[in-house]
């Protein structure tokens, strides 16, 4: 019920606002032609604000109750006095209430200011001005204001409701003044078509920058999960918003075009396009209307990105990484899509040559069908209930070694010690494993799709089904280890010199605790310092050691903390002979995960370690940007001697501190 109630106080004081904003420019850009031609619908119009301002206040109050009720958990708390000024006084989104119901009131004020005073093109530019306040201020209690880049996202939200405001307040004078023309001369009903196509001129760019600014605002709240559009309550409400506002850029078209400059026309062509305009204007109002209720229930909705779609109800979906690889696949693609264009190109010459029904409307249709289906089905591939479902454990070290070691002793037999689908099982198989090391198939199919196929088994019992045998969490573990070690041979380009502006291979995460008593995580360390993370063998590692020992201080000048993790277990003795007044942190807890998990990230373009277990080098050094992304790295065995040379890697640290943020910081969890 409370939240039954807090939908309809946001309309009622989103509507009232967009209407006020929108009809006072109407009468700004309207009004003097409209007085010229002794119409009354500006005075009609104008008597319609105080009471829109009134409604905006009740609306803001309404909100405020339920709001209360809604965050306190208490519904009682909707008419609790002291509960209202509880919320204001100790909330951010109390604070940007009580701005929102200042500015009301101010707007409550001019309004009766302009309803008594003469008309004044000034008057109502401020009046709309005023209007806009409390629409910009409340952005900042929206989706948009808690994205990462919130100013930006923000304004892009601020800006479409002003213009759809522009747009959708300006619709009450349109129909007033298309009400007008039943009964006027020729002349009367020339200057309505002069009020209506001042307003139509506006109405385009308007609409322009509702569209984009529209496009800006959803694709941050979709982001990458496009599948949210066909699978989330906030995708089903951007689809229906966006049809709806096609049907009605389609009537506003036909009355720019067609029926507004009709009114200029003879008596009997003039009165039927006024005829046509009044009622297609109130359909288009009632349409608008509809938008804004829909509008309203998606700023309400959960984003589509935040959204979890737990089981997809599909059994298919669109993926141009798992089917673009097939040349055939490209070919019948391009070929939809120059269908496509065709069927576009001959409705648009239909209707300028006025072909006849069956080449303007039968031959684009079918060929629209076939251009589809062309285009869509050859990138469509299988999915499952769990395609899309987000992994809930993170992709960090612990995980990683963990599926691991699920691997090794489960999948071995068949899909090999690495991963590349040569067990000694697998030419005995009806179907060959997969090389889930070299191809691309992490990236080509989600992480709900392996789920699917350790839960349930696939091809028919040849690969077997583990969700008896593994638990949720250990399915989701083996998971984070195939990305891993997908990614440990995708690093193999990483060389000890660094692309400049490229970061592209994103770390996991882990915790540590070290000799000195520090502890915490490597995202710890985003935004803030780089890190050049030390993976060592004892002894084979003492010379390297004692020279970042030497270079430490120069090193951590340069923004750059050192965090040196063993490869194996050490000995009290020999931990204790390593940490003697080292500078830099060494760690003791956390380190097997640490060193089994990017010791993934051992293979090079000289030593790719496809055959057999694979061999890991004695010692491995990773140079991570500030951001969380693995920029260089150094293996003595395959890069010599080159990061031995300190200013080498001191050259290397002060280029990645010059560079500025290009992506933003390494997601949680595969996907």
């Amino acid at each position: 019920m409370i939240e039954a109630a807090s939908v309809l106080f946001h309309c009622l004081q989103l509507a009232s606002a967009m209407l006020l904003i929108g009809g006072c420019v109407f009468l700004a850009i309207a009004e003097q032609k409209g007085s010229a031609s002794g119409h009354t619908w500006p005075t009609r119009l104008k008597q319609t604000f105080p009471w829109l301002a009134v409604t905006l206040l009740l609306g803001l109050f309404g909100l405020l109750a339920t709001t209360t009720a809604q965050a306190t958990g208490v519904p009682e708390n909707a008419w609790n006095p002291q509960a209202w000024l509880d919320f204001l006084q100790k909330t951010r989104v109390g604070l940007i209430w009580t701005l929102r119901a200042v500015s009301a009131f101010a707007v409550l004020v001019i309004v009766l200011h302009v309803r008594i005073s003469s008309p004044a093109q000034w008057r109502y530019v401020v009046c709309a001005s005023a209007a806009t306040l409390p629409l910009a201020i409340g952005s900042l209690a929206s989706h948009s204001a808690a994205e990462e880049q919130a100013i930006s996202a923000t304004a892009s939200y601020a800006l479409h409701l002003i213009a759809a405001s522009v747009w959708f307040g300006g619709l009450p004078g349109v129909i007033l003044v298309a009400s007008t023309t039943t009964t006027e001369s020729t002349a009367q009903r020339s200057r309505a078509g002069e009020v209506l196509s001042r307003f139509s001129a506006l109405a385009l760019p308007t609409m322009v920058v509702i569209v984009v600014s529209g496009v800006i605002v959803a694709n941050r709240m979709i982001d990458t999960n496009y599948a949210g559009l066909v699978a989330t309550t906030y995708g089903w409400l951007l689809i229906l918003k966006l049809m709806l506002l096609a049907i009605i850029l389609v009537i506003a078209s036909r009355a720019k075009s067609v029926w507004v400059p009709s009114l200029k026309e003879i008596q009997d062509t003039a009165a039927a396009g006024s005829r046509k305009l009044r009622a297609w204007v109130r359909i288009e109002f009632i349409l608008a209307v509809l938008l804004v209720i829909v509008a309203t229930l998606l700023a309400n909705a959960v984003p589509a990105k935040h959204d979890m779609i737990d089981n997809w109800p599909y059994p298919f979906r669109f993926s141009i990484d798992a089917t673009w690889g097939d040349w055939l696949v490209q070919t019948i693609v391009l070929t939809g899509l120059v269908l496509l264009i065709i069927a576009g190109m001959m409705i648009v010459l239909g209707r300028k040559k006025q072909w006849g029904t069956s080449w303007r409307i039968t031959a684009p249709t079918v060929l629209g069908i076939l251009g589809l289906g062309a285009t869509l089905y050859p990138i469509s591939v299988q999915s499952y209930p769990e395609t899309y479902r987000k992994t809930p454990v993170p992709f960090d070290a612990i995980s990683i070694a963990n599926g691991a070691e699920l691997f090794s002793a489960n999948c071995i037999p068949c899909h090999g010690p690495q991963a590349k689908g040569n067990g000694v099982l697998a030419k005995t198989l009806p179907k060959q494993p997969v090389d889930l090391l070299t191809e691309p198939h992490t990236a080509m199919h989600t992480a709900g799709d392996f789920f699917h196929w350790l839960t349930y088994g696939r091809f028919n019992g040849i690969m077997p089904a583990f969700g008896e045998k593994f638990s949720e969490e250990e399915r989701w573990d083996l998971l984070n280890f195939l990305h891993a070690n997908s990614r440990g041979y995708q690093s193999r380009i990483i060389a000890p010199r660094i692309l400049p502006e490229q970061p592209f291979m994103a770390t996991p995460n882990f915790s540590y605790a070290a000799h000195d008593g520090s502890s915490g995580t490597l995202k710890d360390f985003r935004g803030k310092q780089g890190m050049l993370l030390v993976l060592f063998s004892w002894p084979e590692s003492r010379g390297r050691l004692d020279q970042l020992r030497a270079a430490a201080a120069s090193i951590a000048a340069k923004n750059t903390a050192i965090l040196a993790v063993p490869m194996t277990d050490m000995l009290p003795s020999e931990l204790a002979t390593i940490v003697r007044d080292m500078p830099f942190p060494v760690v003791t807890q956390g380190a097997h995960e640490i060193s089994k998990s990017y010791a993934l990230f051992r293979r090079t373009l000289s030593i790719p370690d496809l055959i057999g277990e694979g061999t890991s080098p004695k010692h491995m050094e990773f140079l991570i940007d500030r951001f969380g992304y693995l920029r260089a790295r150094w293996i003595p065995n395959g890069d010599g001697s080159v990061w031995t040379d300190m200013s080498m890697l001191t050259q290397q640290i002060a280029q990645l501190n010059q560079e500025r943020e290009i992506l933003p910081p390494p997601g949680d969890h595969v996907h």
